[in-house]
């Protein structure tokens, strides 16, 4: 449970909202942006490092999750004096570009445009990781995985992308 606290405190209220938020968002984004997308994508020939379906929402609702504690717990120091006022704007562009992302590639079909963005998503996120470690070293750590998903979704949204061309 010390992950949860900060200094020895622990705000429920605040700790909710950072996870669901994320959360919440990436779902209903989506469910936006995949609807109806769906079939066009098993259409598609993937590379044999697809992983199933099922895999996604697994892994999107455990990072989202990551996500929203780490900026949690970086909103709690900067509460308490600690912390740079760009962390957070930089937390919420890289959010919102990967929600972004799932429109160009899913709904628009647009991969190219989807392997462009994602590649921008993926240097802010390490930006991100980047001013939340210098806050804290938790919050950094938490989004390590997050780096190494876009990284791994990045190469397979190239090979989708050439194999479709």
């Amino acid at each position: 449970m010390e992950l949860l606290k900060v200094n020895g405190r622990m705000d429920g209220k605040r700790l909710a909202a950072g996870i669901l938020m994320p959360i919440i968002g990436g779902s209903i984004t989506g469910w936006l942006a995949n609807r109806n997308a769906q079939e066009k994508y098993e259409k598609l020939r993937k590379p044999s490092f697809s992983p199933p379906p099922s895999t996604f929402p697994i892994v999107w609702t455990t990072l989202y999750g990551l996500m929203g504690l780490a900026k949690y717990r970086v909103e709690m120091k900067k509460e308490q004096g600690r912390g740079n006022k760009s962390a957070i704007p930089t937390y919420e562009l890289q959010l919102g570009m990967n929600y972004l992302w799932s429109f160009l590639y899913f709904r628009w079909g647009l991969r190219g445009t989807a392997l462009v963005e994602m590649t921008i998503l993926l240097a802010a996120i390490a930006l991100t990781t980047y001013e939340f470690y210098q806050i804290d070293r938790t919050a950094g750590s938490l989004l390590i995985p997050y780096i190494g998903w876009v990284a791994f979704a990045l190469s397979l949204n190239y090979a989708t992308w050439k194999l479709n061309d």
